[in-house]
Parts: C-alpha cells; structure tokens; sequence
C-alpha cells in the first residue's frame, strides 16, 4: 500500500478504534458507522476520503484491519478497540499454538504479569510466526512468545477469531507462555 493510503489507513484506525468523536462520529454497539457519514465527517477534517478509496484501503489493507457490512453501507474496524465495542464474536476452539510478537523491552513484564490486554479490548494473537514478528517490529526487536492457547482453552479461557484472522483473548498468564523463540 503506498504511502498516502497508509496514513488514511492509520486515520481511519484511528476514528473506527479509538476516538470516534475526534470528528463527530459515533459507532453503534458492535463497533459500525455508516461510511456515507464517516466520509463527510473526514472531509470535515481534512481528511478527503471517496468511496472508491476506502473501499482500496478496505480490500488492500495487509491486515485487513476493517469490515464493510454485507449491504455495503457501514464499516467498522475488525478488532483493536479501545472504546467499547461488542464485536458480537463467538468464542470457540484455537489451534494449539498461537503468537505474540513484542519488543524486547516488555518480556521481563510478560514473564511476571503474563499478556495483558491493557486499554483494549483483548491480547491479540497471530495464527503464525511471520505475522506475530511483524507485529512486533513496530516498535523495535521483536522476541516471539509462543502461546499454549489449546492448554488455555482447556484450563476456562475463552478465544475468539476476528474476521481477519487475529485471535482474542482477555489475559494470557505467564505459564501458558513459552520465552525461548
């Protein structure tokens, strides 16, 4: 994606997961907005998105970060929410493995307090090694943490998918982690 569809990529993260009302927008429980509103409250703030480009940001992003409904009239951001939102996910099995791509800094932290999920919604887990490391560089070295997410689904905790493939979980203690990667 070039770069100016990453920085409306980045926005639009931004206004769908974490500060709806910076332009004056409001998401309904399960996280959707009507996108004809959305583009008109953008422009309000210089932000001069058209239908065709959201729908190239929608269907190009590598993430796959956000979701147009069927009917093709709202758009929502899949998961990585810091308002509140009920995805209205349901919670089912994971593979046995999971993983979590994190700077080098954070890993005394996870060995003691596990992954915590902070001020979002969940702790997200990648379904493989490429995808949790590239997660983790974005803020420097990444270590990989292997997750014994099938042990935990075992022990009580519940897991979600998201639509784009990234798994969700409310807390991952530090015995269900695996450091050596």
């Amino acid at each position: 994606m070039d770069q100016s569809l990453v920085k409306i990529s980045k926005f639009l993260s931004k206004v769908l997961r974490h500060e709806p009302e910076m332009i004056g927008l409001t998401l309904d429980a399960q996280g959707w907005t009507d996108i004809d509103e959305l583009l008109l409250k953008a422009a309000g703030h210089r932000q001069r998105i058209s239908r065709d480009l959201l729908d190239r940001i929608v269907s190009e992003n590598e993430k796959q970060r956000f979701a147009i409904s069927p009917d093709g009239l709202r758009i929502r951001a899949n998961q990585g929410h810091s308002v509140s939102v009920d995805l209205a996910l349901e919670s089912q099995q994971p593979p046995e493995l999971l993983y979590h791509g994190t700077p080098t800094p954070f890993v005394d932290s996870i060995r003691k307090q596990g992954l915590i999920k902070g001020k979002r919604h969940h702790v997200h887990l990648s379904p493989d090694t490429d995808t949790a490391k590239k997660v983790g560089e974005r803020r420097g070295k990444a270590v990989i943490l292997t997750v014994q997410a099938n042990a935990m689904f075992q022990a009580g905790f519940e897991f979600y998918c998201s639509e784009n493939g990234v798994w969700l979980t409310d807390h991952v203690p530090p015995q269900f982690i695996e450091f050596d990667r």
